[in-house]
């Protein structure tokens, strides 16, 4: 498959962007999205939207066939994880999973086509929605899908988008667009894909300008920066670096229930290589169930070890490398002094598992790195977590319905935004407020009519 240039991001590495393409490209998009885009009906883009998706999970899809044939070397990642990603990006984006987000976020899923009442209300209280006429997002680079949200969410709201992704990682955006294109060339013209090393300020100076309403997903240094260099008229909404870990019950440790449990916990650790702010970093286990925690953690070492056959990591950068084999040998050196034990790929840096009995929250250095603590209860993990206390995003449940409920409860009191069973953690429902807030809202001008 040859990508024609439909999008900057097409052009070869050696095109030189000037803030006169970048500010030009801008407007452009205005005009597309009036013409093409703003008129369009909710039902319709809803039918574009799941038509793709489903066109994505089919094996014979050419768009999926080339990113699961040259992903590997443009993105790192294995075509196993490639597809296990991809698969869990697209199977929520259905038709009835959009209007349930349109219902749930804006009380009716007509009101961005005309002034409504709430579903299921008289009209007396009219109003409409509209999203920002020109939508600028700065993407993380760790992970293809919140992208590629923030591209969905866009084009339901109606707006012109340009995608600002890091340097070498627009791959899945630009074949996501181009499927776009092939499917409804005037919808994609309203969306533009560009690539640049972060802080170039003289490209994202007139991209600044030109913006409506900007969304930015990095690290907190990141954010702040865009922050201050924005006009005071642009709409901000950042997502900052987040965490997340498991928590395991003792009821579910029997000796069934711990080979289920370590499966879903392996789903976690494998999905996008654990480098997603929904990826585990820790998986706390309570103590005092059928089978231990630290032959839990054996256990989960032999499962990953066995998906690394099935779904291989995939290539490492020198550094990354270089840090997993650091943080290896610091603990084995601790293990020989401590409650601490080690279980490792043999030749590779493909997979560690490290075992501790010590609650304190530990950030994984990712690609399938995992820490299995034991803990007394959630209580316990919770102190042990009081350092990163408002930066957890999700948490993996493996408990039975009656326990699960209570602890999803204490964990929502303390601040955790998402709740969900272990091995579902990268994969949000499309009505998931992400880090706690309206999906759609905070994209969202309203206009109430009162007669």
């Amino acid at each position: 498959m040859n990508l024609p240039n439909y999008f900057l991001a097409d052009l070869p590495p050696e095109a030189t962007f000037t803030p006169a393409m970048i500010g030009e490209a801008c407007q452009a998009l205005r005009k597309n999205r009036e013409q093409y885009l703003a008129h369009r009906t909710s039902l319709h883009l809803i039918k574009v939207l799941s038509t793709t998706a489903e066109a994505w999970l089919d094996a014979d899809f050419p768009f999926r066939q080339y990113a699961l044939e040259q992903g590997p070397a443009a993105t790192g990642f294995s075509a196993a994880t490639l597809a296990r990603g991809l698969d869990a990006f697209f199977r929520p984006l259905t038709q009835d999973q959009f209007k349930a987000l349109l219902v749930q976020e804006l009380g009716h899923a007509q009101r961005l086509d005309e002034l409504t009442g709430a579903a299921g209300q008289d009209a007396t209280h009219p109003a409409i929605a509209r999203g920002p006429e020109l939508l600028v997002h700065i993407a993380a680079g760790n992970i293809p899908n919140p992208t590629l949200h923030s591209i969905v969410l866009g084009l339901l709201t109606r707006s012109a988008q340009f995608v600002k992704c890091a340097r070498g990682t627009s791959f899945l955006p630009r074949l996501f667009a181009h499927s776009l294109y092939d499917l409804e060339p005037k919808l994609a013209a309203c969306l533009e894909i560009a690539e640049w090393p972060g802080g170039d300020r003289a490209l994202e100076e007139p991209l600044f300008a030109e913006a409506d309403c900007v969304t930015a997903t990095g690290s907190d240094e990141t954010i702040a920066d865009i922050r201050q260099r924005l006009p005071s008229k642009v709409r901000f909404l950042a997502h900052g670096h987040r965490l997340s870990f498991g928590y395991v019950a003792q009821e579910v440790l029997t000796p069934y229930g711990s080979k289920k449990m370590v499966a879903h916990a392996a789903d976690d650790i494998v999905a996008w290589n654990q480098l997603g702010c929904l990826s585990p970093h820790v998986l706390y286990v309570e103590n005092g169930g059928a089978v231990g925690v630290e032959p839990l953690a054996e256990m989960l070492a032999t499962e990953l070890a066995r998906r690394e056959e099935s779904e291989p990591r995939g290539s490492l950068t020198t550094p990354e490398a270089a840090t997993i084999a650091a943080r290896r040998d610091f603990y084995a050196v601790r293990a020989t002094a401590s409650q601490t034990r080690v279980w490792q790929s043999q030749e590779s840096t493909a997979w560690t598992v490290v075992y501790e009995n010590d609650a304190r929250f530990q950030l994984s250095c990712g690609n399938r790195f995992i820490y299995v603590k034991s803990v007394t209860d959630l209580d316990d993990v919770l102190r042990g977590a009081d350092a990163v206390r408002g930066k957890i995003s999700t948490v993996g449940l493996a408990a039975h319905d009656e326990l699960a409920a209570k602890l999803a409860s204490q964990l929502a009191r303390w601040g955790v935004t998402r709740v969900c069973p272990l091995g579902r953690m990268q994969s949000p429902p499309l009505t998931w407020r992400h880090d706690g807030r309206p999906t759609l809202g905070d994209l969202l001008t309203w206009t109430d009519w009162e007669r």
